[in-house]
């Protein structure tokens, strides 16, 4: 990710929003993907 985080707030934690960010979209991906397998297998067994 190329963002610059240099300017932002002392407080911010911004390695694990980071950390956070990329394990949500990890998550989104994989249920994404079996959904659609998921469903592709409904339309095969169930027609």
């Amino acid at each position: 990710m190329g963002v610059n985080t240099s300017g932002g707030h002392p407080a911010m934690d911004y390695a694990e929003h980071n950390r956070t960010y990329q394990n949500f979209l990890a998550w989104t991906k994989t249920g994404i993907i079996f959904l659609v397998v998921l469903l592709s297998g409904m339309a095969y067994f169930l027609t």
